[in-house]
């Protein structure tokens, strides 16, 4: 009985280690690095994008911004969502909306 314990509580250990638990930092929040961030243009301002996070980049320091309307982007972030509103498709990621135009996707209001 004991050795059965043991052995179903090492493996509820092991498990509990797989587990990868995500954040992701608020608008405003300061990260001083950026894991392959791709610059993007959007009327002469320039911004990063990684991860489907947007940065502005100041004093050697990336600053989380909200993602700019109007903007296009090539791929949309992993894990995005499909929703539909009065018919129309959109896509959705951390709260920025998208929507297919051309060969990429732009940035929405709706």
């Amino acid at each position: 009985m004991v050795i059965i314990v043991v052995l179903f509580g090492s493996f509820l250990t092991a498990n509990a280690q797989r587990r990868t638990v995500k954040v992701y930092p608020r608008i405003g929040a300061v990260v001083t690095t950026v894991h392959q961030p791709k610059l993007v243009v959007h009327r002469g301002i320039n911004f990063h994008v990684a991860n489907g996070i947007w940065y502005r980049y100041r004093s050697g320091k990336y600053v989380v911004c909200a993602a700019p309307i109007g903007i296009t982007v090539r791929k949309l972030p992993r894990g995005n969502q499909v929703v539909r509103v009065n018919g129309r498709k959109f896509f959705r990621y951390r709260g920025v909306w998208y929507k297919k135009q051309g060969r990429g996707y732009i940035t929405v209001n709706v």
